[in-house]
Formats: structure tokens, sequence, C-alpha cells
């Protein structure tokens, strides 16, 4: 079958962001590692904002399925976080045994 243009550049375009945030997350500043979840978040806001509101007013109905617009605009943002936390529990525990091996030499 014919794999289209468009899913490949989509492809890479996320494997991009993935290297990117692994490799924010692996710095020793914990700031950097954390800018592309922040904005993934901030940017989830906008997606219910983009929703029509219907010729009856907003009633219940319309108010759930934004915020399952909201939970799934996230999705981004917790996969980023959990990338974050893996590369810095790795650190983490880097920086302990660092730790250890000082208290050893003393």
């Amino acid at each position: 079958m014919f794999f289209p243009i468009r899913t490949l550049i989509l492809v890479i375009i996320f494997s991009g962001f993935i290297v990117l945030q692994v490799f924010l997350s692996k710095t020793e500043s914990k700031w950097p590692g954390l800018v592309l979840p922040i904005t993934a978040f901030i940017i989830s806001f906008t997606l219910p904002l983009n929703m029509m509101v219907p010729a009856e007013g907003v009633t219940a109905g319309l108010i759930l399925q934004m915020i399952s617009v909201w939970l799934l605009g996230n999705i981004p943002t917790v996969m980023l976080l959990a990338i974050y936390f893996v590369c810095r529990d790795k650190y983490r525990r880097k920086k302990q045994l660092d730790k250890m091996n000082i208290n050893d030499l003393a």
C-alpha cells in the first residue's frame, strides 16, 4: 500500500520532539527539560476555546466536551513529562552514587 508522505512528515516531526525532550531532560539543570511539557500544557488550554458554541447556548454537554478535549489535548504533556521523569531519575541516581563515592573517600 501507499504510505502518505504527510504521515511520514508527522512521524518525523513527533520523533524530533521526543529526541529534543530527551536531550533537554538530560541536561544538568532541570528547567530546560520542562520547557516542552509546559508549552504543551499551555497550548492545551487553547483547544477548547476553538470549539463553537451551539445556538442554544452553553450546556452541560458542551462543558463535558470541552473538558474531554482539554484532557485529550494533554496527552502530549503527559508523554513529555514521562520522558522527563525517566531521564531525570537516571540523573538523580547518578548524582546519589557520586555522593556515596565522595563519602567513601572521606
